[in-house]
């Protein structure tokens, strides 16, 4: 059976920052593979594309320039934030604001963001609400572990919002994150 819409595909793969010789970025093995239901718009719409049509036992190899992966660096992602938001009684909460943590934060239509903390001022904390792998080509290399017709439940898909790795990493917004 070939990876085509409204089917359920499990694979495992590892995945590089850049190239085959890049950085390992993840590595996704057999005890806890990616599976999912191909089409349903949770994966990366280049990433599925690479996968389209193989077969249970295929072997897969191919890149994702960062425009097809997470996009480029937006620098209207990076914003200053007024300090105080970040205070209790006009202290900096220093165990959650730090240059280079991830602070789940939300904005104003109630949607959820994660916003990395690039600089710490007097009157502001800029942070960076890029995806963390914004900017960055991918290169993906796996096996296709099987696939089969999803059920009716899977093809409803999940009940809850959210990601299921990335922070987020594989099905939802990453990695293949998403």
């Amino acid at each position: 059976m070939k990876i085509e819409n409204n089917k359920f595909a499990s694979l495992v793969y590892t995945l590089h920052e850049g190239g085959r010789e890049g950085r390992v970025i993840e590595a996704v093995e057999e005890a806890a593979p990616l599976s999912f239901v191909f089409g349903a718009g949770r994966l990366l719409p280049a990433f599925e594309a690479n996968l389209e049509g193989l077969e249970e036992g295929s072997a897969f190899d191919f890149s994702l320039t960062a425009a097809d992966a997470y996009g480029e660096v937006r620098e209207e992602m990076v914003i200053s934030l007024p300090r105080n938001i970040f205070e209790d009684e006009g202290v900096l909460r220093s165990e959650i604001c730090y240059v280079g943590n991830t602070v789940p934060m939300m904005d104003s239509q109630g949607n959820r963001m994660n916003g990395v903390v690039v600089e710490i001022g007097d009157d502001f904390v800029k942070m960076d609400f890029n995806h963390p792998l914004a900017g960055t080509d991918l290169h993906f290399s796996g096996k296709v572990l099987g696939v089969r017709e999803a059920t009716a439940e899977e093809l409803m898909g999940p009940s809850s919002g959210g990601c299921s790795s990335c922070g987020s990493k594989s099905s939802g917004c990453g990695g293949s994150c998403g």
